[in-house]
């Protein structure tokens, strides 16, 4: 399942639809359901919103950084990045969609103000690794999109994500996870199986989540 390099403009636009969509999925949701689990072991939605939030003010960081050569950590230590993801449960429904929203707009006008020499600038990323400004659109879509789905409200499906991004995804965990070969079955549950989330690919291994 390889296809086209994924560009820029590509992640971009996905980033986008996956904002769109996660806002989307929490829009109708009260207390009872934001504190409902997720699909993700141990964390309620309430957790899960928190942290796409407090991801979107971490790449405002590196936007940050790219724009003005101030170096600014995503996180400025791993505590603090579990604080953010904490507090969720101590806010209300309508405080935590406020968050996800005013947090999502203020990454996307920051990433629509980069020039085409600051999107060449580098940056690190929480987990150390240096990269050109241009993978934050990236590391933002996988975040919106995947853990749009892990809300589990069934308003939005592995199904739902654009084709474009499931293929790149497949081949970025593919990749990272050694794997030369695939199972045979439909590009969204393919996707699924190798992040780590329910699938309907009968016989495929059990994986560890990703991301």
């Amino acid at each position: 399942m390889t296809g086209a390099p994924r560009t820029l403009n590509d992640a971009r636009a996905w980033a986008r639809t996956g904002t769109e969509l996660m806002l989307d999925a929490v829009a109708g949701l009260d207390e009872d359901a934001f504190s409902a689990p997720s699909v993700l072991p141990d964390w309620t939605r309430k957790h899960l919103v928190a942290h796409v939030a407090a991801n979107a003010d971490a790449l405002g960081n590196l936007v940050h950084w790219a724009a003005t050569g101030e170096e600014r950590p995503m996180y400025a230590s791993a505590e603090e990045r579990a604080a953010g993801i904490a507090k969720g449960p101590a806010l209300s429904a309508d405080e935590l969609r406020s968050w996800l929203t005013a947090s999502a707009h203020k990454l996307a006008a920051g990433l629509d103000g980069l020039t085409d020499e600051q999107w060449g600038c580098d940056v690190v990323t929480a987990q150390g690794r240096t990269v050109p400004a241009t993978e934050l659109p990236w590391m933002r879509a996988r975040e919106v999109c995947v853990h749009a789905v892990d809300l589990g409200t069934g308003v939005v499906t592995f199904a739902d994500l654009p084709k474009g991004f499931l293929t790149a995804l497949v081949a970025e965990i593919g990749a990272k996870r050694g794997l030369a070969e695939l199972p045979d079955g439909p590009l969204p549950e393919v996707a699924a199986w190798l992040a780590g989330r329910p699938h309907t690919l009968a016989g495929a291994p059990a994986l560890g989540p990703w991301l």
